[in-house]
């Protein structure tokens, strides 16, 4: 089950030929590949290093991705003829690489017990620097990097010095590079991606050079899983018909990701319904120790969706990156970071009977988001961590984005390797694992004394004081112990209206709206449940907390409970094992009975994919408010009805075991939507109401007449365990990816062209050619400030990436609807945002369109429109925008703190830079978002601590002018500037820049055509 890289030495020589172009770190010099200046392992070695960074054209395991070119021996040997000269020049190359490598007195052979080796590695107790015994773990998978890379040029000697003398250097912010092994997209940033890389090889042709050299370097991954829906449910047949109308809506979308498979190599496309992208990472993509060519290294990975981080719980190295990072990634660009400060998080003890991995996952955001760990590593240590499962460490370093962190590492102990047997990878491999990391000091054994590290900061938590809870009713790091539930709601209806209100007046907080479901009388009152989904990578990977949601369904159909007919409830695992673990315990059968049928594998109702609800449950939360009806709820591939509300009289509520719950992700009509673990999904679904108090009121009536009560229906952690033991198999995960690996029919029933070059429809309106390399040079813009720029909308604090680029449906007055009707699409064939991502034109539009968007230059008022400051009308940003450009006026934006968060969506910086958006001034920014806008060429501010637009008397009406210098050269990452305004006022912001790296960007008007230019000059 794991992907290793093999080849013989032809089809390495051929790949590192491919690279030949990229390498700008060959010396000049050449040698003969025989010198005996350079050992014969040595050789191999940086063969491997540059074979390393390609897929190689055969596998291990089979891909399910179409492959062009290498398919038979007959073309390979022609491209190895074509090639030969260049693989001569490389050989020479190689020795003189092999030669001079900073680190290669420290390249070790890895001896097997019986003899043999496992391969070669960057060893680092061979450095005998005391300082590398106290560095966090997570650090260390830093510096085996920046060893193995270090060429004196991407990666220097300085590089690696400043990584092992971290306790000094972190704490002033210095900048590395880093390559990461391997790229994870999901098809909702895979798309744009796709259409990036395939119009930079348009840039590439344009300027007069190679299009090949736009190939991912390294291995890219890209899990489909984001185009599922919920609009099949409470069905045996809800898996195929979501799936067919999934296919329905995005064929074009799939076929343009199925052509980049064949187009591009080193990429291997997940097909649909295969499961969520991080359960597949973490079942099956994760190597945890690469072995390429003899060359043993950890595994390492950035991801376009900010739950890459799940992956840390199996002790790789992951997290989320910007699109545009991700691609300048694939194409060998080192990512510059600042060396992160490491908080070490200690637990001890051991979870109370019947609290679950979600539970501690909620307290643990609650505690680092208090803490403040924004732009640094959370790990994990202590005893406690004997207690947890791979899968419950999984479901806290998922939640990584939710607490700030840019990971949430547990180091690699027996809990990991127990994991990996036990999800079919090979003895062998595990064996491979264990050996490598701990000859390189990178495995945990708690058997033995600990080495005392050094981190930045440090917490602890004592697994015993964690509660039941759940987190709400509008954010993930809201929690609430589920003994104060019932008390937090009624608090939540009082409150005004924000993070923790919604201003329900006294007299209409007991109104009860009465309506009739397909013929039986049926009520909803504020706090009814209408959503319950078990959904989401957090907890579908967790057999813990799914085996107890099966558990609870079990007891409360025993008990002669049933769920409403009319709540939507549904059940989306992350992969097809958990089918197979549920069906082997016989609990399936019990969560088909409470409604939960399993509706697909992806990522559904957690990102909004939650489908239309019934129209009579529809009509009777909005009973006395005013209704909008329009086609395509939600996310992408999402055509159904959406329904606006402009009042909404009762409040409703979703349910559901996902990691987000902003209001107007989840579903326009749930404006309560609380996080859960499974079983508690299930048992809120039960009660019907998030308005209960679990330990003193009663769930519902069981056949006998009698009360029943929470205590009655919830499972004990031997009742889980047990169930865990005898369902959860190794030969599942064998059986589900040995079959995943040979698609599914509509897939494999997809035509693609052979071309390498993307023949552009001018007549789509999924797929569209971007203009972000229109009229490019080789010269670079250079740097630039601000000039009386206009201020295109003026936020507070919390402005998500949903509500800069939002992913769900496309209102029928919007600009982006005008732009599909004149081209002829219909109302009912609009799809979502999210849908139409390979679109600049329908994405430029969909800017800033979220229809709970609150701009203060609109006197706060909802909605997706702001003041052209000129003449004071009020136009979709859009148009306001495009009122500017056309005027020749830049615009900026102001906000307040955390603009961006969320998820990480490089839309939400491309959609501002094509609006005319030249700066943002915020009080604080996320960190993948701040990283995108930079990417984009958008200068990104903070106001001063203390000060924002409206203790600085800021309106937005203002025109502002940034004194940035002209010159890169004189201008430092984070060094302060000068705001003035036309009315005379004048403000310091710090300019976040944050690394050289980023000002080489902003100088060349964004990454891409940074690489672009490189690419060009090598």
């Amino acid at each position: 089950m794991y992907i290793t890289t093999s080849s013989s030495a032809s089809s390495s020589l051929l790949r590192a030929a491919a690279s030949y172009s990229r390498a700008r770190f060959f010396p000049s010099s050449f040698r003969n590949l025989n010198s005996t200046q350079a050992s014969p392992s040595l050789i191999n070695h940086h063969r491997s290093l540059t074979s390393a960074a390609f897929r190689s054209f055969h596998c291990s395991v089979p891909r399910w991705s179409q492959r062009l070119d290498w398919r038979s021996p007959l073309s390979l040997r022609a491209q190895i003829r074509a090639v030969n000269p260049v693989i001569e020049q490389l050989e020479r190359k190689f020795t003189t690489m092999a030669a001079e490598h900073p680190f290669k007195t420290v390249l070790t052979s890895l001896p097997k017990p019986g003899g043999g080796e496992f391969g070669k590695f960057y060893s680092l107790p061979a450095l005998n620097d005391p300082r590398i015994d106290k560095l966090p773990y997570s650090i260390r998978i830093l510096l085996e990097s920046a060893i193995r890379n270090c060429d004196n040029f991407q990666v220097k000697k300085e590089d690696v010095e400043k990584i092992i003398d971290w306790q000094n250097t972190s704490p002033k912010q210095v900048e590395i590079p880093f390559k990461p092994a391997r790229v994870l997209l999901q098809d909702f940033t895979g798309v744009p991606a796709v259409v990036d890389l395939a119009c930079m090889r348009d840039a590439m042709n344009k300027l007069g050079s190679d299009t090949s050299k736009i190939n991912p370097l390294v291995p890219v991954d890209l899990v489909i899983d984001h185009s599922v829906q919920v609009d099949v449910t409470r069905s045996e047949n809800a898996v195929q018909a979501n799936m067919e109308l999934e296919f329905q809506r995005n064929k074009e979308r799939f076929s343009f990701l199925k052509w980049g498979s064949s187009a591009f190599r080193n990429m291997l496309v997940v097909p649909p319904g295969s499961g969520i992208v991080h359960q597949v990472n973490l079942e099956y993509l994760g190597r945890v120790v690469f072995n390429t060519d003899g060359m043993l290294y950890p595994d390492s990975v950035v991801g376009t969706d900010s739950h890459t981080t799940m992956i840390d719980g199996l002790g790789v190295a992951g997290w989320g990156v910007g699109g545009i990072e991700a691609e300048a990634a694939m194409l060998g660009q080192p990512m510059s970071m600042v060396l992160p400060g490491v908080v070490g998080f200690k637990l001890s003890g051991k979870l109370r009977n019947g609290v679950t991995a979600t539970d501690l996952v909620l307290t643990v955001t609650q505690m680092l988001r208090k803490h403040g760990v924004v732009g640094k590593f959370v790990e994990f240590y202590g005893d406690g961590m004997g207690e947890l499962s791979l899968a419950d460490r999984a479901t806290i370093a998922n939640m990584s984005p939710e607490y700030g962190a840019t990971m949430g590492f547990f180091p690699v102990d027996h809990v990991t390797l127990q994991y990996l047997k036990l999800t079919g990878r090979s003895d062998e491999t595990v064996a491979t694992i264990e050996s490598y990391l701990r000859a390189n000091k990178m495995f945990v054994d708690y058997n033995e004394p600990q080495q005392e590290r050094v981190y930045s900061s440090y917490l602890e938590l004592n697994l015993a004081e964690v509660e039941s809870c759940i987190s709400g009713p509008k954010r993930p790091h809201d929690r609430v112990p589920l003994k104060e539930m019932k008390a937090d709601w009624n608090s939540c209806l009082n409150n005004k209206v924000g993070f923790k209100g919604f201003a329900v007046p006294k007299e209409k907080q007991d109104k009860v709206a009465k309506f009739s479901f397909h013929g039986q009388p049926a009520e909803l009152k504020h706090g009814s449940v209408v959503i319950a989904a078990i959904t989401s990578c957090t907890n579908t990977s967790n057999p813990s907390v799914m085996l107890g949601a099966g558990l609870v369904a079990k007891k409360a159909c025993e008990l002669g409970l049933q769920v409403k007919p009319w709540i939507k409830t549904s059940l989306a695992p992350g992969s097809g094992v958990v089918t197979k673990y549920l069906q082997q315990s016989g609990l399936q059968e019990y969560l088909n009975k409470q409604g939960f049928h399993i509706v697909g594998y992806g990522c559904t109702t957690c990102i909004g994919n939650s489908g239309e609800l019934d129209e009579s449950v529809a009509s009777a939360i909005s009973e006395n408010g005013t209704i909008e009806i329009f086609n395509c709820k939600t996310f992408v591939g999402s055509i159904v009805r959406m329904i606006l509300i402009c009042y909404t009289d009762i409040i409703a509520a979703a349910v559901l075991s996902g990691n987000r719950n902003f209001e107007g992700r989840v579903h326009a009509l749930t404006r309560a939507n609380y996080l859960a673990s499974p079983p508690l999904v299930v048992a809120y679904a039960l009660a019907g109401t998030v308005d209960i108090d679990f330990d003193k009121e009663p769930i519902g009536t069981g056949k006998d007449g009698k009360s029943v009560y929470f205590k009655d229906i919830w499972p004990s952690t031997e009742e889980i365990a047990e169930a865990v033991q005898s369902s959860v198999l190794p030969d599942m995960f064998k059986s589900t990816y040995e079959a995943i690996t040979k698609g599914n029919p509509m897939w494999n029933q997809l035509l693609v062209p052979s071309s390498t070059m993307y023949s552009w429809d001018p007549t789509s309106t999924y797929i569209h050619e971007p203009p972000y390399f229109m009229n490019m040079t080789m010269e670079p813009p250079g740097a630039h400030g601000v000039k009386d720029a206009y201020c295109l909308l003026n936020f507070g604090d919390s402005i998500t990436t949903d509500h800069i680029s939002p992913a769900g449906s496309i209102h029928k007055d919007s600009p982006a609807a005008k732009y599909l009707l004149d081209r002829g699409v219909e109302l009912k064939d609009f799809n979502s945002y999210g849908s139409r991502r390979g679109n600049d034109e329908v994405m430029a539009r969909g800017t800033f369109a979220n229809i709970r968007l609150v701009n203060k230059l609109l006197n706060w008022e909802v909605g997706p429109k702001t003041i052209h400051v000129p003449t004071g009308e009020k136009l979709y940003v859009f148009d306001a925008a495009m009122r500017y450009k056309d005027a020749g006026h830049d615009t900026i934006v102001l906000a307040g703190a955390e603009y961006g968060s969320g998820s990480s969506r490089d839309w939400a910086a491309k959609g501002p830079m094509l609006l005319g958006v030249k700066a943002v001034i915020a009080k604080s920014f996320e960190r993948i978002h701040r990283s995108n806008l930079v990417g984009m060429g958008i200068i990104p501010l903070c106001f001063n601590s203390g000060e924002d637009a409206d203790t600085l008397g800021l309106t937005g009406h203002e025109r502002y002018t940034i004194d940035l210098p002209s010159k890169i050269t004189n201008i430092r990452p984070g060094q302060d500037v000068t705001v003035t305004t036309d009315n005379g006022k004048s403000f310091t912001c710090t300019v976040r820049f944050d690394t050289e790296v980023e000002l080489a960007y902003f100088n060349n008007g964004g990454i891409l055509p940074y690489v672009i230019r490189n690419l060009i000059k090598q």
